[in-house]
């Protein structure tokens, strides 16, 4: 499997390369050339199957230079049960009306980016070998919340690397930055800036394509890398459990074997909902791909505008932080797959994004994002009363993230007719959210 620069497909890479780099020397992020595919044969594998093993199997069709010996190490390290409350690894909780809730929050830090990060410290520190790496790799993270401390647990005292999280002052809930704050670890640090998420995560690229700031690092035996999802590591692991999902559901008898399930999302950074994407075209008999956002509505109007994005407008602080998001990073990589690999035009529209803050892809990709994704958003007050509303009727407890997306799956289904059985994405324990939760 090869990876190319969503800028510069000239730019040639392993898996291995792609996740010690995290983003490649053009502000490009890392995608692989063609999309594995499952077929009959490995659904009835993967249904037999524990998580670990399916993850094993998922990150095995991408990352080619990794042995399935190493594969399964590390997945067996990352979700060992006592991590994950069990050997459940992700839950999967029907509702009323086919709606089941995928919950990923039950790792170390209740967030679902731990599918991800705890992984990812095995995959980088192998891939520095893989690579001859001697350097000590320096991981910047910019967070909206989750992000943060779940790559602080992951990346905490692992040898030859250190870890720096930005995260915005006034951005992140109270339990988000007390989780940060009081991580443990001899390699790692957390700052806060005055900004919101865009802002660190728009200067923690600009260090990454710095060539002298580059130069001064390797002087000192240091490199650069990344936990955020721009980094391939990051996003691989994402997909597994969107495939596991259907597999449960099928072993579940929810299901039939092949019948489409549409999947709904709570998004800002676009990574979540890419995986899903990922999933679909390996072969995961995936419907719609709702993407769920909240008032920070950048996406929903793409979307509605068939590839119009315009970062131009305010920013708000919300009760579903994670999401507090204008700039969606991993979008490029959807330029990158529906315009056929056309690196000139997605770096065009990153430029345009950077120059102008906004970007038109409607003439050339509008129809292709409207046969795969619909979109939706849901404000503050909204969240709350379907926090109330599910916990009343269905005796289910949810967060704000998860309930942005709960509001707008409804809000999909009652407008499109749409009742085809639905994934929801359960991002974060409420828990994390206690005050909006429990107002």
């Amino acid at each position: 499997m090869v990876y190319v620069s969503t800028r510069n497909k000239n730019l040639r890479v392993s898996a291995a390369q792609a996740i010690a780099m995290g983003i490649a020397p053009d502000g490009g992020l890392f995608c692989p050339t063609a999309f594995p595919r499952l077929s009959h044969d490995a659904f009835v594998q993967l249904m037999r199957m524990d998580y670990k093993q399916r993850a094993a199997m998922i990150l095995g069709k991408f990352l080619t230079d990794f042995t399935a010996e190493e594969l399964a190490h590390f997945t067996e390290q990352a979700y060992a049960d006592e991590k994950f409350g069990g050997k459940d690894t992700v839950p999967l909780v029907s509702l009323a009306d086919d709606v089941h809730m995928l919950e990923l929050w039950h790792g170390p830090t209740c967030a679902f980016k731990d599918m991800a990060l705890q992984m990812l410290p095995h995959l980088l520190t192998a891939s520095l070998k893989k690579t001859g790496e001697t350097r000590t790799c320096c991981i910047l993270v910019a967070t909206s919340g989750d992000t943060g401390k779940a790559a602080l647990e992951g990346f905490a005292d692992v040898p030859g690397t250190k870890i720096m999280v930005y995260y915005p002052v006034d951005g992140v809930s109270p339990m988000q930055k007390l989780q940060m704050v009081t991580q443990q670890g001899k390699n790692v640090e957390v700052v806060a800036i005055k900004g919101n998420f865009d802002d660190a995560q728009s200067a923690v690229k600009r260090i990454f394509t710095d060539t002298e700031t580059a130069k001064r690092l390797d002087a000192q035996g240091l490199m650069f890398s990344s936990a955020n999802s721009i980094n391939w590591g990051r996003l691989a692991p994402q997909i597994a459990y969107y495939a596991s999902a259907y597999c449960d559901l099928l072993r579940a008898g929810k299901i039939q074997h092949g019948q489409t399930v549409n999947v709904c999302v709570p998004t800002g950074n676009f990574g979540n909902i890419l995986a899903a994407y990922i999933a679909k075209q390996m072969g995961v008999p995936l419907g719609k791909l709702i993407c769920a956002s909240n008032q920070n509505n950048v996406l929903t109007d793409f979307f509605a505008q068939g590839g119009v994005y315009d970062r131009n407008r305010p920013f708000y602080t919300t009760d579903s932080p994670s999401m507090d998001i204008l700039i969606s990073s991993n979008l490029e990589r959807l330029l990158f797959f529906l315009s056929g690999q056309n690196d000139a035009m997605v770096k065009e529209m990153m430029d345009a994004l950077a120059k102008d803050g906004r970007y038109d892809v409607s003439g050339v990709l509008g129809t292709q994002l409207a046969a795969d994704f619909a979109a939706g958003f849901c404000d503050d007050a909204q969240t709350a009363h379907t926090i109330k509303k599910v916990f009343e009727e269905q005796k289910y407890l949810c967060d704000t993230h998860t309930a942005v997306a709960i509001h707008v799956c409804e809000q999909y289904r009652a407008q499109s007719g749409d009742h085809a059985p639905v994934i929801v994405a359960s991002t974060a324990s409420p828990f994390k959210f206690c005050k909006p939760v429990a107002a």
